[in-house]
């Protein structure tokens, strides 16, 4: 595998390197689900290497550069399981673009992953609060001042979404691989499922994120913006097994790993970026440790 730099622990592992370099030393047929905050086309550039899919010019470079990853994330992932795509609509502005607006960079991605044989199966819609994103952003269009001078450039808040993936079967050999998910009533109650098989999916906590506890680079730090705990929780308590692979090309500070880890899980990760590389090591190791610390009942187990 061509990477950097490499790091495991039990039951994960982390490689510094480019995305599709490690996905192309992964053993076919060997990620059971995929879940990831992909880069949103040029929005942010997180690195100044030219490996790095944030480095693109436009919405056209960045997808050209996905067409080398979305096979391969198809070839690695064991056949009738599942691959999550974090993103939201992107903006256009009026001083580059020729008019300000919005772009449906989710609906690109399900076009790209449909072109190199992904089935669409499903689209959770993550609720925002536009007042948070007024204040963060400072978006005309959800400014009240614009709402009483124009209000046709008044608009709603911008969701974030999950565009979900099925790798079908094909043929007797895919057939064989399959591997269902199964949940128990005990594990898995109605009232759980109703709320995961929701649409929209309201009560995700925007803070409860890995990067509350760190010191961010001071260049960057803007940037560095991953996903939440919850939404990868639910992703892996839905279609995952115990024991199951799960896999984030764009590895970030570790995030869908250490859930992964905690829940009992394997993660495999892969991440370009240094700082957010050695971070993520250090947020493995550290839920390495929690998993295996010996709990109250294991000690008095262990003293009778």
């Amino acid at each position: 595998m061509n990477v950097v730099d490499q790091a495991f622990g039990k039951g994960w592992a982390s490689y510094q390197g480019d995305c599709v370099e490690v996905l192309k030393g992964l053993p076919d047929a060997s990620v059971h689900l995929t879940v990831s905050s992909l880069p949103f086309s040029n929005l942010y550039t997180y690195s100044d290497s030219m490996n790095d899919m944030g480095n693109s010019a436009d919405d056209a470079e960045f997808f050209a550069h996905m067409d080398f990853l979305i096979p391969e994330l198809h070839r690695v992932t064991v056949p009738g399981r599942l691959c999550v795509m974090h993103c939201k609509d992107l903006v256009n502005y009026k001083g580059r673009d020729g008019m300000a607006g919005l772009r449906d960079f989710p609906g690109d991605i399900v076009r790209r992953f449909q072109a190199h044989g992904w089935a669409w199966h499903s689209k959770v819609t993550i609720w925002t609060d536009p007042v948070l994103e007024m204040e963060r952003t400072k978006a005309n269009g959800l400014l009240y001042k614009t709402l009483r001078s124009d209000a046709s450039f008044s608009r709603q808040g911008m969701p974030e979404y999950l565009v979900i993936f099925r790798r079908w079967p094909k043929g007797e050999t895919d057939e064989a691989r399959v591997e269902p998910v199964t949940h128990t009533h005990e594990s898995f109650p109605l009232d759980l499922w109703q709320r995961y098989a929701s649409c929209v999916w309201f009560d995700i906590k925007r803070t409860n994120v890995l990067n509350a506890r760190i010191a961010r680079d001071s260049q960057d730090d803007k940037h560095l913006c991953p996903l939440q705990l919850d939404v990868i929780e639910r992703c892996i308590d839905l279609w995952t097994n115990p024991g199951d692979v799960v896999l984030d090309p764009f590895g970030g500070v570790g995030s869908v790993g250490v859930k992964a880890v905690e829940m009992g899980r394997r993660a495999v990760l892969a991440e370009l970026k240094d700082s957010y590389w050695r971070q993520g090591v250090r947020f493995l190791q550290d839920a390495e440790a929690l998993v295996s610390r010996p709990t109250l009942f294991d000690l008095i187990g262990a003293a009778s």
